[in-house]
């Protein structure tokens, strides 16, 4: 049988090995959620919401081991990912707060001698396939809401974190969870695509890269079913000449480095007004040598190693082919003593006298490197944040409000941000546009993808 690897970027051993999921283990998992589905569906919100917040007490309860193994599969240091199982709790427990509102019935003007609402049913299976990058925080996206409406769910995680699709589960089973409403499945990238197209699955929600959301809109295309989509990013950021310049510049450097700059909303490209640019750069180089590159088990460690020698690797292009078209790197990598080809550990840099010819500039890095470039006026700033294939996050750094509202409304975004990046507030929408994706998670609207519209329509019997 085919054997899933974690190898892991700390020291390249192997720190997870499974069996991937193959015939009639799948199609068990897929009759048995089938089957829960209308137990599930008809157990009433309120003992819903207990269970998932029982589930989410256990879950937390085992931060110090959920990080550890989360440093050991992804590479993120041992001081920083406490937070991601602290953010998946915000995240949990607001949805299950906000979950009466969004699955509330809506009731129309009212009509004499009717009965009118419309109630929001669950789908019936959801087949939810995470990432390894934010693992836990990308897959409560869909998860919780998913549950809480009634559904059952099917989690494949990525190949490089399976341990988060069993400590996920594991949590929601122990808080009492009936069989068959939560599992997981290891599965091979053929697997998965059997199961897209299976006709028990009611709905895919996908995060992930372009290419994969290709294929898994594609898989889904035969049949009448939704499909979500949470894909790349190319995020911008434009400083003012207004703008509170330490603010920006610690802001942006941790939007642009954090996880070693894995993250879909990371900051990837800054625009900055003329009369700021030189102060900006200097102050944002400064912010990038003060971090401590090194085994993110080591607690003083501050930039782990990227998830792969491959994707590293990829960035090192990225960055020469930048420099050999004019560009300046700031970064000697030697300050980092990590210049060479063959490992996952790379150095943060930051390119100068870049423009929208290179591939840094456009094409979605996922890494630890940020190109700046001067804007001469809000005009060019929104034209340069707009030229991309991406849509997911725009930030712009001012202290007017007004002038900030206005530029939001001609950036191709999915959230716009005043004065902060890379941030998921879970009372708002998070959506993309262009090939940052579609659908939405997170709000009360992120619960209507999850769940379909049934009209009611009663006439009442005359007096």
């Amino acid at each position: 049988m085919a054997r899933l690897q974690c190898i892991s970027p700390v020291d390249g051993s192997i720190y997870v090995e499974r069996t991937f999921a193959e015939g009639d283990e799948i199609q068990a998992a897929l009759e048995i959620a089938s089957l829960a589905k209308k137990a599930w569906r008809a157990i009433p919100l309120i003992e819903r919401k207990a269970l998932c917040s029982r589930a989410v007490d256990i879950f937390v309860a085992q931060t110090d081991a959920i990080s550890k193994e989360l440093t050991w599969q992804m590479g993120r240091p041992i001081s920083q990912t406490p937070g991601e199982v602290k953010g998946f709790e915000e995240r949990a427990r607001y949805l299950i707060d906000i979950c009466d509102i969004a699955l509330a019935d809506f009731q129309p003007q009212e009509k004499a001698g009717f009965n009118r609402f419309i109630r929001r049913e669950a789908l019936g299976v959801v087949f939810v396939i995470a990432p390894w990058n934010y693992p836990y925080l990308t897959a409560v996206n869909a998860v919780l809401p998913a549950l809480l409406a009634g559904n059952t769910v099917i989690l494949k995680h990525s190949a490089q974190t399976p341990l988060c699709a069993e400590r996920l589960v594991q949590a929601f089973t122990e808080a009492g969870l009936p069989a068959g409403i939560f599992q997981y499945l290891h599965l091979e990238h053929a697997s998965a695509e059997r199961l897209i197209q299976s006709q028990e699955v009611d709905f895919i929600a996908f995060t992930g890269s372009v290419a994969g959301g290709q294929v898994v809109q594609r898989m889904a295309a035969s049949r009448f079913v939704g499909v979500g989509l949470e894909l790349g990013g190319k995020d911008p950021a434009y400083v003012r000449h207004d703008a509170d310049l330490d603010a920006a510049i610690a802001t942006l450097t941790d939007g642009a480095f954090f996880n070693s700059g894995q993250s879909c909303c990371g900051i990837e490209r800054i625009y900055v007004a003329d009369s700021l640019f030189q102060p900006f750069v200097e102050g944002m180089v400064n912010e990038v040598k003060d971090y401590q590159l090194g085994r993110p088990d080591d607690s003083e460690t501050t930039l782990g190693p990227m998830v792969k020698i491959g994707a590293a690797d990829f960035v090192r292009g990225q960055i020469e082919q930048s420099i050999a078209a004019g560009a300046r790197a700031l970064i000697d990598p030697s300050y980092f003593l990590c210049d060479q080809t063959g490992t996952p550990y790379l150095g943060p840099q930051v390119l100068v006298d870049v423009n929208h010819g290179m591939r840094v500039m456009h094409e979605e890095s996922f890494g630890p490197v940020v190109g700046i470039m001067s804007v001469s006026d809000d005009a060019e700033a929104i034209k340069l944040m707009n030229d991309s294939d991406f849509g997911l996050t725009a930030s712009v750094f001012t202290q007017d409000e007004d002038t900030a509202i206005t530029i939001g409304g001609q950036l191709e975004t999915g959230t716009f941000f005043m004065n902060r990046c890379d941030y998921l507030d879970p009372a708002l929408a998070w959506t993309g546009m262009k090939n940052s994706g579609r659908g939405c998670s997170l709000s009360v609207l992120g619960f209507e993808q999850l769940t379909r519209p049934k009209s009611y329509h009663l006439k009442r019997a005359e007096p």
